[in-house]
């Protein structure tokens, strides 16, 4: 447990083949169902301050409590993904801290001494933050925000877990527009 944010609640892997990833993570761990989105959606982008239109894919699935993120990039926008990469690096790069009050998370944050060097928006209520503390690889933390929809999300793929049996292994991403009852 963090004594900053609470519970660590999914481990962000950079790949460079995502779909061999998933793969691997289904046949060989037992993870899945994997929610697969080939272009995440991210508004307001933002990496050292300044804007840039960013393409990732992502593949979801949940172990348990935490979640696991694969991530490939798919071009050369400034990202930690791509600092990762460039720094010769693969798989386990940041680790996440979900939040219902992001404002008052990130402020605590920034008044530790971090700072964000990486964020942006999935949907509404999905906001996200990257600091730039990274001392050992694979410490980078995100917060990130689950309130409505992505939060909404986030359960879903959390209970297609539970109880998985192996079959459709891959799946397409939920609606992020989608409330749930």
């Amino acid at each position: 447990m963090s004594r900053y944010l609470g519970a660590i609640r999914q481990l962000g892997y950079v790949v460079t083949d995502i779909e061999e990833a998933m793969d691997h993570w289904s046949r060989v761990m037992g993870v899945g169902p994997f929610f697969y989105n080939p272009r995440v959606p991210i508004e307001n982008y933002t990496y050292e301050g300044q804007r840039y239109d960013v393409h990732n894919s992502v593949a979801l699935a949940n172990s348990g409590f935490i979640q696991v993120e694969l991530i490939q990039t798919r071009n050369d926008t400034p990202s930690m993904y791509r600092d990762f990469l460039q720094a010769g690096r693969t798989g386990l790069q940041h680790v996440a801290f979900w939040t219902e009050d992001y404002d008052t998370d990130l402020a605590a944050m920034e008044a530790q001494g971090f700072r964000v060097k990486m964020s942006g928006e999935v949907g509404e209520n999905g906001r996200f933050a990257y600091f730039d503390r990274e001392h050992h690889p694979g410490t980078v933390i995100e917060l990130s925000e689950v309130r409505g929809p992505k939060g909404d999300m986030f359960r879903l793929i959390r209970e297609a877990s539970q109880g998985w049996d192996g079959s459709d292994p891959v799946r397409p991403f939920p609606s992020l527009d989608r409330e749930r009852p």
